[in-house]
């Protein structure tokens, strides 16, 4: 049933990679963290300035996330390097080096089968 009509969106591939599951958690739990935090600091920056007595406990927590903030970021920098290490890195084909050696590659393979293929085989039809 052709309306005539373009679709409403168009599909176009990624242009990265999506993160891995563990690394994409820790970068959703990073974020959360560190935005509570900015809206912490703007709270006791404000009661600051209105000389609020929730200011202190308010300066303190800030602190105190600022601390857990920069360790949920370091988190998911030391989770994506776990990965890494453990899992690998699939490399795009387009280096000069790899194709090199696939180059020598198929040249051993060449030579494998003409070895393979030489006089020293005895036709044992003939024999």
């Amino acid at each position: 049933m052709d309306t005539g009509r373009q679709p409403l969106w168009q599909e176009e591939p990624a242009v990265r990679r999506r993160m891995a599951d563990p690394v994409r958690t820790a970068a959703v739990r990073a974020v959360i963290i560190v935005a509570l935090t900015l809206i912490q600091a703007m709270v006791a920056f404000l009661c600051t300035l209105a000389g609020s007595w929730f200011a202190f406990p308010a300066v303190l927590s800030t602190v105190a996330s600022t601390v857990v903030a920069t360790w949920a970021v370091l988190d998911v920098w030391v989770t994506r390097q776990v990965w890494v290490q453990r899992n690998g890195v699939q490399s795009q084909p387009s280096s000069t080096a790899r194709e090199l050696r696939r180059e020598r590659r198929r040249a051993r393979r060449q030579q494998r089968r003409e070895a393979r293929k030489g006089p020293s085989r005895i036709d044992r039809a003939a024999a």
